[in-house]
């Protein structure tokens, strides 16, 4: 039994049945003895059930055990001998950038399958974006979280076109009809509205992580388990190396994407992003209240859905970022820092 307390709502999870109890504390006239004595009584009996129900929140199973990982062998880390010196590996608020040799692929392996856990993608195929399905998703059932359980859901303008994909055992593709808009920024800024009510009405009830991923990409290389965390970013290939005052971001104070002058700490693309359901629900949720926002007061964000997301992660900050490697762009020549390239953008054919 797991009794949970938040802002006077005690929650009881017992065999699959959740019950709520709501509590408060009576309010009796001040000129009423009789009242005041029941009220005494009332406030001492509320704040031993209180307690109690704060002991029961805290209460640990002490008898429960860890599974514990198998033997592996990798080479021991050593304090003095980090695995990246050239790139930033951790940010100013303890969260770590994730970088090619900065993990070891086997040890979170090991991990993740101890919790079963589902992770779901949602990618978009509307219009002249169909043509990217196929590989798009030949490639992501390919390196996308490869032997774990992955949920796809592709949203389309033209699902009786989606001709049958083989998909690996673990991975399942759900396809989903969406509506057509006239202008590619109307679809763009529609997906924060879609994902947040698909995860309200389904997506919650069918995976614990969830990933945002833009249909015109192929992968390359695997992206495993190193990106699953609470609220995750990642760096555009685009502007990793400018400082802050050069960054794309919205600026204009009437928009609610604007971020200030002398803030900001990365650029962050909208076409990768993700983490738990719950923290894509609120980000989404946040986002698409900014453009509605933005809408009516006829103004519209520099990067649409992308200039939101920025704002929002400056403000919540994510508990891992990805680094470029797992999105990068094909028109950038490759630096010496990005050792592999996991997704790339595929050159788009202005005629089709």
């Amino acid at each position: 039994m797991k009794i949970t307390k938040l802002h006077g709502l005690a929650i009881l999870v017992t065999a699959g049945i959740t019950g709520a109890i709501w509590y408060h504390h009576p309010f009796f006239p001040a000129g009423d003895q009789e009242s005041t004595a029941s009220s005494e009584e009332g406030i001492l009996l509320m704040t031993n059930m209180n307690q109690s129900l704060c002991q029961l929140s805290r209460q640990t199973d002490l008898n429960e055990t860890s599974p514990m990982l198998p033997r592996i062998l990798y080479p021991q880390p050593l304090l003095t001998k980090p695995q990246r010196r050239d790139v930033l590996v951790l940010t100013p608020w303890l969260a770590p950038i994730v970088w090619e040799g900065t993990f070891n692929r086997d040890i979170l392996n090991a991990q993740y399958m101890q919790k079963n856990l589902v992770t779901g993608v949602v990618t978009f195929a509307v219009k002249k974006y169909v043509q990217f399905i196929e590989g798009f998703m030949s490639s992501a059932n390919k390196y996308f979280l490869a032997g774990h359980q992955v949920n796809f859901y592709l949203f389309t303008d033209n699902p009786e076109q989606i001709s049958h994909l083989q998909m690996a055992p673990e991975n399942h593709l759900f396809v989903i009809a969406v509506q057509n808009h006239s202008q590619w920024q109307d679809i763009s800024m529609s997906r924060m509205d879609i994902i947040s009510r698909y995860i309200r009405s389904q997506f919650q009830y069918e995976v614990d992580y969830l990933y945002s991923i833009d249909i015109d990409v192929q992968l390359f290389e695997h992206i495993g388990v190193e990106i699953i965390d609470t609220l995750v970013g990642t760096i555009s290939s685009w502007q990793y190396t400018a400082r802050r005052e050069s960054k794309s971001y919205e600026t204009r104070t009437e928009s609610q994407a604007a971020i200030p002058k002398g803030e900001g700490d990365f650029y962050y693309t909208a076409s990768f992003y993700g983490g738990s359901v719950a923290e894509v629900y609120k980000l989404t949720r946040a986002c698409f209240k900014g453009v509605m926002e933005d809408r009516e007061n006829d103004i519209e964000a520099r990067w649409h859905d992308e200039s939101h997301l920025n704002k929002y992660l400056l403000y919540h900050k994510p508990t891992r970022l990805l680094s470029p490697e797992y999105y990068w762009d094909e028109e950038l020549s490759r630096p010496r820092i990005i050792q592999v390239k996991r997704m790339c953008s595929v050159r788009k054919d202005g005629k089709k």
